[in-house]
């Protein structure tokens, strides 16, 4: 174990993000490296949703590690860390996905499932069963970025990323509660969006 190591506060485990948040504030770049590897796809896969283009996407992951980095005394330990992360991202990512290029191809890394809601429920028989893969892909896709940032933010953190709801309530800085009544609004504001670019078909 480094002197570094044993230098960690009391009460931190040595491999958690809050240790090596402290191991960075300390100098230790290497503590910093093993805090972007662990949160790196978390946050390109935020940032795909917001700039659909994988290049865009990469931009956005590395200038939100270079602010974090930049502003790690700035970090309160009150939020996670993962939590003040996909808030940085948000702020990066806004300019770039309103200059996206919707009609470029895109590609997508969405588990398959994602998004199963959008197929039962009220909606009466699925017309998105009746398209293609890909249109249904693009389709959502260009769905989710047309929402006000609020709801597309609930959107992506539950159905998309599979966050708990107590992880969106931190982000948001509500209650479990508002949290869940969040994405019950920002689902309702996707099927309006989807509705309208699926008739378009």
């Amino acid at each position: 174990m480094s002197e570094r190591s044993k230098a960690i506060p009391a009460g931190l485990a040595p491999d958690s993000d809050e240790a090596l948040v402290w191991l960075a504030r300390n100098g230790d770049f290497s503590a910093f490296e093993r805090l972007f590897d662990r949160h790196r796809d978390l946050v390109y896969r935020y940032a795909y949703q917001m700039a659909p283009r994988r290049d865009d996407a990469e931009d956005i992951v590395q200038e939100v590690f270079v602010k974090a980095y930049q502003n790690l005394k700035r970090y309160r330990d009150e939020a996670k860390f993962t939590t003040w992360l996909l808030r940085i991202t948000a702020n990066l990512g806004t300019d770039k996905a309103r200059m996206s290029n919707r009609r470029q191809k895109l590609e997508t890394r969405e588990s398959a499932g994602a998004l199963t809601w959008m197929t039962v429920g009220n909606m009466g028989e699925d017309p998105i069963k009746n398209l293609e893969r890909e249109q249904t892909r693009e389709l959502l896709r260009e769905a989710i970025a047309s929402l006000p940032e609020h709801h597309r933010n609930a959107v992506v953190f539950r159905d998309i990323q599979e966050m708990e709801y107590d992880a969106i309530a931190d982000f948001f800085g509500c209650s479990v509660g508002g949290a869940k009544l969040r994405v019950l609004r920002a689902r309702r504001a996707l099927r309006d969006r989807l509705a309208p670019l699926m008739e378009g078909e």
